[in-house]
């Protein structure tokens, strides 16, 4: 039999896009995408949702009134101040590098708000931008000497959370505690709550609404340019996945003390944030310099630039947080900023789901990691069990997470998907 073959009748066959014939397949072709991640180690944010769900049940088991409605509307605005501070270390995870002073800028921003608007009788909302503005000049001054001069970023930091710590006091002066205007602005940051049931249940429609108008227009403009997109059966079931949730989470809070502020703006920076890494050249750009420096230098990518910004934004985060851990106590001290601050919000980066060894990450990561922190905490009080058990406890569940992670990335090595 002849198999000669005349250039005209040898035909190229683009190969086929995984993602489409995983849509073709429907649900069950998205169920064998699953179980594939798993084996090869893409394990996502499965790990700490299973874990959160196993922490509040066990705490439930043991005291009631975990789950209740004041408890949990408590932990929520609780674990503001600190989440905020984790979606800073977030970017700076991704670049796979460390910012230990974040702890310090948190304290030193309170300290700068507290002495202009009460010493120095400064507007409120003047005196809160210049001291976010402290943290921002802090960070940008950590990544000119890491990305400039080439001191290594944990050095710089370590410097940065021994001298801003240094500052802070300074700034606060021989009293060492300046107290807040209770009825101001930064004590409404985490005591303000939207009474209206219209307020919690009108934000989670809007969330849900978005959600599906933004995943429509997207499949849509995907057909259009004749790429794999969503179908109108996936888009209905992923809508009502984030539903559920949303419009739990209204209930729950209208039945304590309603909407609190400091929960919707955590989580509005957590969503702006996300939106920053995945859809903006600036968040591909992080995510690069997180997988290899040289390929992003080669691609054209102003390293030193990119690694500032990020130091930047890591401290703005920081004085922001600062500003929540401020209200929480009506007051800047000596001690804010101090204690665990550093580690948790480290550790609800880490435990959260962003690696360690950079190029992997999602803001989402800081929200889930410091409600797992928190719950732990929460849990803890409710049964009066020692701070120090606590510590170890989270001790655990962070070496937990590395590991995780460092398995999985062993995993997709060996799978050939790292």
């Amino acid at each position: 039999m002849s198999t000669d073959l005349t250039p005209e009748d040898a035909v190229t066959v683009p190969p086929a896009d995984p993602r489409l014939l995983v849509r073709e397949a429907g649900f069950a072709g998205y169920w064998q995408e699953f179980a594939r991640k798993l084996r090869s180690g893409e394990l996502g944010s499965l790990p700490v949702v299973v874990g959160l769900i196993v922490i509040c049940l066990v705490f439930q088991l043991q005291d009631s009134a975990f789950l209740g409605a004041e408890n949990l509307s408590n932990l929520f605005v609780t674990a503001a101040g600190t989440g905020l501070i984790a979606v800073g270390i977030v970017f700076v995870l991704i670049l796979g590098e460390i910012d230990l002073s974040v702890g310090s800028v948190s304290g030193l921003a309170a300290a700068v708000f507290a002495v202009l608007n009460i010493k120095h009788g400064m507007p409120e909302w003047s005196a809160l931008i210049l001291a976010l503005l402290t943290g921002t000049v802090a960070g940008a001054l950590h990544g000119f000497f890491f990305a400039r001069i080439g001191v290594p970023a944990f050095v710089v930091t370590l410097a940065g959370l021994l001298g801003w710590n240094g500052l802070m006091l300074q700034v606060l002066g021989s009293n060492g505690t300046i107290n807040l205007d209770d009825s101001g602005l930064v004590a409404d940051l985490t005591n303000y709550y939207f009474s209206d049931v219209a307020a919690a249940y009108g934000l989670a429609t809007l969330a849900v609404l978005g959600y599906f108008l933004a995943a429509l227009r997207d499949a849509r403009r995907r057909e259009a340019a004749g790429v794999p997109s969503r179908a109108p059966s996936e888009l209905a079931v992923r809508t009502a996945a984030l539903a559920v949730p949303a419009y739990a989470a209204a209930w729950l809070f209208n039945q304590y003390k309603g909407l609190p502020l400091a929960v919707v703006i955590f989580v509005g920076v957590v969503v702006v944030f996300d939106l920053v890494l995945r859809r903006t050249s600036y968040g591909r750009k992080v995510f690069a310099l997180g997988g290899s420096v040289e390929a992003a230098r080669r691609a054209g990518i102003n390293v030193p630039l990119v690694r500032m910004s990020v130091f930047a934004l890591s401290g703005t985060m920081a004085a922001l947080g600062g500003m929540f851990l401020a209200s929480q106590i009506n007051a800047a001290n000596q001690s804010s900023g101090a204690g665990s601050l550093l580690m948790n919000a480290i550790a609800a980066a880490v435990i959260g789901g962003t690696s360690l060894f950079g190029g992997r990450g999602k803001t989402w990561s800081a929200l889930l990691g410091v409600l797992v922190i928190q719950s732990i905490a929460s849990g803890m009080a409710l049964l009066g069990i020692a701070s120090a058990v606590q510590y170890m406890i989270t001790g655990a569940v962070l070496l937990a997470a590395v590991v995780i992670d460092s398995v999985s990335r062993r995993t997709q090595k060996t799978a050939g998907r790292a």
